[in-house]
Order: structure tokens, then sequence, then C-alpha cells
């Protein structure tokens, strides 16, 4: 598993380099803007940071999907499957390497963000509003939220394994327009419907299953906690059908 954990990482470098290099430049551009009060650079910053930090992450996970589909699409990556690793080892390395790489930048733009509104706000002579400011930004979205580290937490959770569940989401329909719909017509279109669907079916039973809780936090813990299940029955699904129809 680690070895091909790796193998994952180094299919996926570039692009996360690549990234990381924007990212770099973005703050160069927010950090002159403060130094020299030119508040229209430093918007620029700002807004290129918020840009890459929602980007990024995405493209993180789309990658592992195109790279998914290109494996069972390219000879070179097909003989992946022709290798003693079963399917459920293979995907998991990519659901694994994808999952610490999403935390990893989810945790890296947190901390950069963290950093950047400290510097804006003692730049401007605030930095005793920092803290209203971020409990008041937070209950803009939802006035249940508090600036509690469990509610943080539970948050920081549900986001994790909803995006984790995604990702298998589309996974399980690359796997199905690829491995049993290949060569028909229309395969995409079923794939991005099967997509649609599943990601609607995990969002009603999370609407159900929440509509009587009052607190944030359990609210985030219960959502969590159901994309993680449907997450691990869409794995099971996806590596069921890349054995019987992949492996060799």
């Amino acid at each position: 598993m680690k070895n091909l954990m790796k193998y994952e990482l180094r299919k996926t470098l570039a692009i996360k380099l690549m990234i990381l290099g924007a990212t770099a430049l973005a703050e160069i551009v927010f950090l002159i803007g403060l130094w020299a009060d030119r508040n229209r650079m430093t918007g620029i910053g700002v807004g290129l940071l918020a840009m890459l930090a929602f980007g990024g992450v995405m493209i993180i996970g789309i990658a592992s999907v195109v790279i998914l589909h290109r494996d069972m699409n390219t000879k070179q990556s097909y003989m992946l499957f022709m290798t003693p690793n079963s399917s459920y080892r293979i995907l998991g390395a990519k659901v694994l390497e994808n999952g610490i790489s999403i935390l990893l930048a989810g945790a890296f733009y947190f901390a950069l963000a963290a950093l950047d509104i400290t510097l804006l706000f003692a730049h401007e002579g605030r930095l005793a509003d920092l803290w209203n400011w971020l409990r008041d930004l937070l209950q803009s979205f939802d006035a249940r939220i508090t600036m509690d580290t469990p509610t943080l937490l539970a948050l920081n959770f549900n986001l994790l394994v909803t995006w984790i569940g995604t990702v298998c989401a589309a996974y399980l329909g690359d796997v199905i327009s690829t491995a049993l719909l290949n060569g028909k017509r229309y395969n995409g279109l079923v794939s991005f419907l099967a997509f649609i669907a599943l990601m609607w079916l995990v969002s009603f039973v999370q609407g159900k299953a929440t509509a009587g809780i009052s607190g944030i936090r359990t609210v985030f813990l219960v959502d969590g906690g159901i994309a993680l299940v449907f997450a691990v029955i869409m794995y099971v699904l996806t590596a069921q059908i890349m054995e019987r129809k992949l492996s060799v």
C-alpha cells in the first residue's frame, strides 16, 4: 500500500507543485500590496488566494478522478491492474492519497489565511477585533455556529469526508462508464447522471437525518458520518467492479 501511495503521489505531484507556485505568487502580490499600502493590489492578492484555496482543493480531487480514468484507458497505466495488487488496494491507495492531499491542502490554506488575516488586521491597527470578526464571519453562514474548538473540528471533519465522498462518487461513475459501458453510446452521460444521483441521494439522506437536530455541531457530525458511510459503500462497489472487470 505504501508503494502504491507513493506511485499515486508521483502522478499528482506536478499539478500540486503548480498550485503551490501559483499560491506563492498570489501571496507575494498580497504582501507587496500590504507593505506598500496599495489597497487595490492587496485586494487582488486576497481574491487570488481565495480562488486558489477553493480551486486548488477541487483540482486535487478532480486530478485523482482523471488519473483513475487514464489508468483504465491507457495501455501503460492499465498494467497497474496486472500487478499482484488487488483492486481494493489500488483504489484504496488512490482514496488515501487523495484524502491526505486534501487534508494537507486544507490545513495549508487555513494556516495561510489565518496568517494573512492577522497581518491585515495588525497593519490596520485592529488586531484586537480579529476574534470578533471571525465569530461574526462564521455566524453569517449559520447563526448556530460558535467559535469553539469542538465545533470547528466537527466542521473540518464534515468538509473532509464530504469531499472524499464526492471523489468516491466520481470514481464509481467513471468505473461504471469505463468498465461496464465502454464503447456504448452515451456512456459518459450515464456516468455523469449516476454521479449526480449519488450526490443527491447522500444530500437527501443527510437532510432527513438532521431535520430535527438543533445543535450545529451534531449536524456536522451526523452529516459527516452519513457521507463517510456512503463513501465506504461507493468505494466497495467501485473496487468490486474493478476487481471483476479490470483485474487479470
